[in-house]
């Protein structure tokens, strides 16, 4: 079921981009509505919606219901984790020995140790 709802959205994708760019840009109308022509309205008279239009809203709603279609069937995984079976490890608490408070005295040196010649 994925595969064929990843091959729709490849295909709306493709669409959507030959759609966009097909169309003819409005910088010219912009041009018009800030003093340029005459023209009432503040963006320009855009006359009736064209296909290339009606098929661009077409297409991205598609386009739009299949991204979230996809990104649900992503989710919704029903595996179970190795995580939720462990059991939780106790912290073992050890006491902690106390320091001594000198440092042990130097072990004494015998007699032949210290003898010189």
């Amino acid at each position: 079921m994925s595969l064929i709802i990843v091959v729709i959205h490849v295909i709306v994708c493709i669409a959507l981009i030959m759609i966009v760019l097909l169309q003819t840009g409005k910088g010219a109308d912009m041009g018009a509505a800030f003093g340029g022509g005459s023209s009432q309205t503040l963006f320009g008279s855009t006359g009736a919606s064209t296909f290339l239009s009606k098929a661009t809203t077409v297409v991205a709603v598609v386009f739009m219901l299949t991204s979230l279609i996809l990104a649900y069937m992503s989710g919704d995984k029903g595996g179970k984790s190795i995580v939720m079976d462990a059991a939780p490890i106790e912290e073992k608490q050890t006491e902690a020995q106390p320091a001594p408070a000198t440092a042990p005295a130097p072990a004494e040196s015998t007699a032949d140790d210290n003898k010189t010649e």
